[in-house]
């Protein structure tokens, strides 16, 4: 790693802890700008990849959108035409269809392009009680579902004129581009008691060094050149987020690499279980070798704190939250031996996945009907009498984000049917490392923290609904306030105030 990666992590690794050791509640903002800041690339481009399919883009547009994205640094007029003739071609146009086309975009394309640091950035500050919000020259349409997933409330976006659920092909006021941004942001901040010499602002264009300015702790990120200059003159922190668009061939070579060391461990242990190797012993040498294997190949280091509660109660059934298809290899590398796991039955179709997951005894859960679902968990009960471990994750599907999500019932219900303790196992920074729709693995770091067993033998029926929130609350609770880091400091007595409801512009 050059030195500017080193003093650009170092400069990220501060911020957090400044956050975190800084003044709380809401009279402090954190505003955060969208494309090139949250996500990797812009959202814009596309709403025009699908317009593009669908052949609904003439010349004159495309020449537009290049002509503009080929200036060196376009002016308050350019950005104001290119924005006024987009908005015309929507005229007419259903609001209601729109959102959901945004909805589609977000998660087909945007999700997996959300900067991991962004991420932990916004929770610090959510975490500290700051008003957090976005505040981007596009349209509130763009960036609502990813404003959705991260819990941002507070929106300040370009104003598209909307009558009888239809859009008029007009503007609704100024874009927040330039001056217009940092005018809004102060228009907000009025209105909100926020504090913006106290306020913390994030940006990446040379547009937004107006914003900056307006804020009392800016930080650039994967700045433009104009930013670059203007943040080193004023002494601004830089960061640069590692790139989530595209792999290289580094990462692509190793995640192959990957694959083969699993399926090498899982040829293996067929052989040895065919030439007489008993299908128990056979399954513990795969659970041992197989993800140790994988993750040496893909660059993946596991940090686990409470490794002792692993071995504490056995048989037991392991709370795993759910981010990643890299979960179920991190979860067999936990439990090791004499364990097997819970998983929808989509995955006994996927290839090497389904061979995998027959051969190690998973059980196959057919989510859409309840009743194969109540068949698939029967013999489940029996496997934890037999004295094997379970791994269940119990949100069930994977989240677009570290957000956790609800616990479905179905694993407490085996706890308390097999009288079995349950041991909350919660990871962070899986999906850093492979997002949900993604088949390929990056190098990093994935923390984990297991928890001490909960004993379920006084559980009932009737109090469940209460033992599931509590265990989802440590989940909820070791996510915001991980072992061995700062814990955000109170706000001194008279600096908190109370925002207002949400702001939309």
């Amino acid at each position: 790693m050059n030195p500017h990666d080193l003093a650009a992590n170092a400069a990220l690794t501060a911020r957090l802890a400044r956050i975190a050791a800084g003044p709380s509640g809401p009279a402090i903002g954190a505003f955060f700008d969208f494309d090139g800041t949250l996500i990797d690339g812009f959202s814009a481009l596309h709403l025009v990849g699908e317009r593009w399919k669908q052949r609904q883009i003439g010349l004159r547009e495309a020449s537009e959108l290049l002509t503009f994205g080929l200036m060196k640094h376009p002016g308050d007029g350019d950005f104001l035409e290119l924005i006024e003739n987009a908005v015309g071609r929507w005229k007419g146009l259903d609001e209601a269809a729109l959102a959901l086309t945004w909805e589609r975009i977000f998660v087909r394309k945007i999700a997996r392009t959300v900067f991991p640091e962004a991420w932990r950035l916004v929770q610090a500050h959510q975490r500290a009680g700051h008003t957090v919000v976005i505040a981007s020259s596009a349209t509130r349409w763009q960036i609502a579902p990813a404003a959705r997933e991260f819990g941002i409330p507070h929106l300040l976006t370009t104003p598209v004129e909307v009558r009888d659920g239809r859009l008029t092909g007009r503007l609704a006021g100024a874009p927040l581009w330039n001056a217009g941004k940092a005018q809004a942001v102060r228009a907000f901040a009025a209105a909100q008691r926020v504090r913006l010499e106290h306020s913390y602002g994030y940006a990446n264009g040379d547009e937004d060094i107006a914003f900056l300015s307006s804020l009392g702790q800016p930080m650039a990120i994967n700045p433009k050149p104009l930013l670059i200059a203007a943040a080193r003159d004023a002494d601004w922190p830089i960061a640069r987020f590692a790139q989530r668009r595209t792999l290289t061939v580094v990462q692509r070579l190793r995640t192959t690499a990957s694959y083969a060391a699993m399926a090498g461990a899982f040829a293996g242990g067929l052989a040895a279980h065919a030439l007489g190797l008993p299908k128990a012993r056979a399954r513990n040498l795969v659970t041992m070798l197989a993800p140790e294997l994988a993750l040496a190949a893909a660059g993946i280091e596991l940090r686990v704190h409470g490794e002792e509660n692993l071995w504490k109660a056995r048989p037991a059934i392991f709370l795993f939250n759910h981010q990643s298809p890299l979960d179920l290899v991190v979860g067999v590398l936990l439990m090791r031996r004499d364990a097997t796991g819970v998983v929808k039955a989509e995955m006994g179709q996927m290839l090497g996945w389904g061979q995998f997951a027959r051969f190690m005894d998973l059980a196959l859960v057919d989510r859409a009907d309840p009743d194969k679902a109540r068949a698939a968990l029967a013999p489940a009960v029996d496997k934890l009498r037999a004295g094997l471990s379970l791994g269940i994750c119990p949100e069930g599907t994977r989240s677009y984000s570290p957000r956790l999500g609800p616990f479905k019932k179905g694993a407490f219900h085996l706890a308390l049917q097999a009288q079995v303790p349950i041991v909350p196992v919660v990871m962070r920074n899986v999906g850093d490392v492979m997002h949900r729709d993604s088949a390929w693995m990056r190098p990093g770091v994935v923390e984990i923290c297991v928890l001490p067993p909960v004993d379920t033998r006084r559980w009932t029926r009737e109090t469940l609904d209460r033992h599931i929130d509590a265990v989802r609350q440590q989940f909820v609770a070791t996510l915001n306030h991980w072992p061995g880091e700062a814990a955000p400091t109170p706000a001194p007595r008279g600096r908190r105030a109370r925002p207002k409801t949400g702001v939309s512009a």
